[in-house]
């Protein structure tokens, strides 16, 4: 006998004779309620469904299997013509496919007589969808408390995009609605990985670059293994090493400044805006020596600083190199132009949580000059300039080709994401300046557009705020609670340049809330409120 093998799924309950309905759901149409829609157009309710999924108010899935048998049934129904296949090839469109790797029969137990197909697209729909409901012939099956019970059509439908449980916990950053969405692209980028065998600068490396090159407009990309290896890679390419100093903030995480220590230099510290958190440009002149060798501001939280001024400042002084640490910024405009195309060289990571990122780490470096860019490619794989002649001292700095795989998925949605992102950014500081007087929302600066990799408020008692969040299922996070220069391991590596008042009192105050693309109105609602209590 075949074993189905039982799992605890997590998802949420339905009464069916209730009010309390804790949604989303995801939709799952087998291949007969497909059949059905292409050649005759279905029942009413199936419509209903399939018109919400495109008006992207639910997610809409199939089974892998579905358009092979989809096709076979319009086949004996005499329906096999151009039209209903491709009214059929119309409605898969919408939807996107379970991922299905060939075990999966194995798994079933269909000793009851039950319907395989049937069995099969609610198993692969349990075990990739925290709430599918799969629609079918004779009924909808909802996946509640680890075992599916029928629902009324009627009570899914009417219910479908709102969230009535206001103590659901809410997730700081949700990458698992963003991994539906992407994730039939992104397992075809994955087997094509898996089937060259090229893990290492495999084909998908460069293709990833020259995407990435078009996207911002710098010359050159060299994917490397994390954002903070990217920092360490343009220092080196600049020949920065002991005795010279490098210009940056103090507010900012620590791999920044931790890339000019680890090659002996200082990091030099001045101080930030008050507005934007990141470095004032006024204060960057007075803290050039002669020992100065580059200036390294942030665009933090999701806007580019004031490169322009700090660009004329540099070249003031000698034409000294700018490195913009993107890590939080990449998808950012400064006066039009893309954040990472701002200087000699632009940064940023790939690191899950960042408003572009992998399943693990990495990140990229962007700059226009050729010599720096060859510098790059050779110092990132241990300074050679063709197999086992080594032309500099390097790093095992690259990006493997999986991670580029997954990126470059990611990247077909990007677009969309950037706008959804700035979205959610403005309802959230349009109902915050309305209903909570006593919360600072972020300032983007009119030159600026941000990706907001962080909607990160200022409040004035942060630990009161933060418990009363947490009551409500509210999660927060604090970028950054010290600054550097207050950090142990910078306590003898570092100058500070003038007063760093503002960086020290910001950082006792910011308080970073959930943000992502996905976020949907009903949660921020539910943050608001919160806040305004």
């Amino acid at each position: 006998m075949i074993v189905y093998q039982k799992r605890e799924y997590r998802c949420h309950s339905l009464r069916r004779h209730g009010t309390n309905m804790s949604l989303p759901v995801q939709f799952v149409f087998d291949a007969q309620v497909l059949a059905n829609a292409s050649a005759h157009g279905s029942d009413n309710s199936v419509l209903q469904a399939l018109e919400k999924v495109r008006r992207g108010e639910v997610e809409g899935w199939y089974a892998a299997h579905t358009p092979l048998l989809v096709h076979a049934m319009l086949s004996r129904e005499g329906q096999s013509g151009e039209k209903s296949w491709n009214a059929a090839k119309e409605l898969l469109s919408l939807l996107k496919p379970l991922p299905q790797v060939g075990h999966e029969l194995l798994e079933l137990d269909d000793s009851a007589g039950a319907n395989l197909e049937s069995l099969l697209t609610d198993h692969l729909a349990s075990r990739y969808l925290p709430n599918p409901v799969v629609i079918n012939k004779e009924n909808w099956r909802l996946l509640a408390q680890g075992a599916w019970q029928s629902v009324q059509a009627e009570d899914v439908l009417a219910h479908v995009g709102t969230v009535t449980s206001t103590k659901q916990a809410i997730d700081f950053i949700d990458l698992r609605i963003q991994q539906r969405a992407v994730w039939p692209r992104m397992q075809t980028n994955i087997l094509n990985v898996l089937r060259h065998g090229q893990y290492i600068m495999g084909p998908e490396v460069r293709q990833l670059e020259d995407k990435l090159t078009a996207y911002t407009g710098a010359k050159h990309c060299i994917t490397v293994s994390s954002g903070t290896e990217a920092l360490l890679i343009s220092l080196m390419a600049l020949g920065i090493g002991p005795g010279d100093e490098v210009i940056t903030t103090p507010f900012t995480f620590v791999s920044t400044a931790e890339v000019i220590v680890l090659l002996g230099a200082k990091p030099v510290f001045v101080d930030i805006e008050q507005d934007t958190c990141n470095i004032n440009p006024t204060l960057i002149e007075f803290a050039i020596t002669d020992r100065t060798k580059a200036i390294m501001p942030v665009s933090l939280y999701g806007q580019p600083s004031d490169m322009d001024e700090i660009n004329a400042i540099a070249a003031r002084h000698g034409n000294l190199p700018v490195i913009e640490d993107g890590a939080q910024s990449f998808g950012g405009e400064y006066k039009g132009k893309k954040s990472c195309n701002l200087s000699t060289f632009g940064t940023t990571s790939f690191f899950p949580s960042k408003p572009i990122g992998c399943y693990g780490d990495g990140g990229a470096i962007f700059t226009s000059d050729d010599y720096l860019a060859q510098a790059c490619r050779e110092i990132r794989v241990h300074g050679q300039s063709k197999r086992y002649v080594h032309t500099r001292i390097g790093v095992g700095g690259r990006m493997d080709t999986l991670q580029c795989a997954i990126v470059l998925a990611k990247l077909e949605r990007f677009d969309w994401e950037v706008r959804q992102r700035q979205q959610v950014g403005a309802r959230y500081s349009e109902r915050i300046a309305a209903r909570c007087p006593q919360v600072i929302p972020p300032h983007v600066d009119a030159r600026n557009t941000s990706v907001y990799a962080q909607y990160t408020i200022r409040v004035k008692d942060r630990d009161a705020t933060v418990r009363q969040l947490k009551e409500e299922g509210i999660p927060t996070a604090v970028h950054y609670p010290i600054p550097l220069h207050r950090q142990v391991a910078f306590a003898d590596q570092c100058r500070v340049s003038g007063d760093l008042s503002v960086a020290e009192d910001v950082s006792q105050h910011v308080l970073s809330l959930p943000m992502h693309p996905d976020l949907s109105l009903a949660y921020q609602e539910r943050v608001v409120e919160a806040l305004s209590k």
